[in-house]
């Protein structure tokens, strides 16, 4: 287990990767090649790439996420990521995403109206 410092360390860094990632894709919009290039080395921060993305089954990426210290703010950061992603390339992230934010839902013991509404939403995509 990490201790405090070294958790705060781990949070901030994987913020800062979030937020990118976030921005990136923001503007639904083909993106172009330095910004798919940009996106690849900030999921390199996380031992991903896209293929690797693709490849993942929902519960290995999860597992994955879990490893690197995720809590459940990051992990719903990251299905926003990709549920951004899927508007933004011709990938279709959208059950990946789905699956994170019903481990959240479930696993965090505390409901949400705003997972909840992610829920349906990527059900409904």
């Amino acid at each position: 287990m990490l201790n405090k410092g070294l958790r705060d360390e781990e949070k901030i860094r994987i913020d800062n990767v979030l937020k990118t990632l976030r921005t990136i894709v923001f503007v639904p919009q083909p993106l172009n090649n330095a910004e798919k290039i940009n996106i690849e080395n900030q999921l390199k921060d996380f031992g991903l790439n896209i293929e690797t993305l693709v490849a993942y089954s929902n519960e290995e990426l999860i597992e994955l996420l879990l490893r690197l210290h995720f809590d459940f703010d990051h992990l719903e950061q990251f299905a926003d990521f990709l549920m951004e992603f899927s508007k933004a390339e011709d990938f279709n992230f959208q059950d990946k995403a789905l699956h994170i934010y019903q481990y959240i839902q479930q696993e965090s013991k505390v409901f949400s109206f705003g997972i909840n509404a992610k829920i349906a939403s990527a059900k409904n995509k």
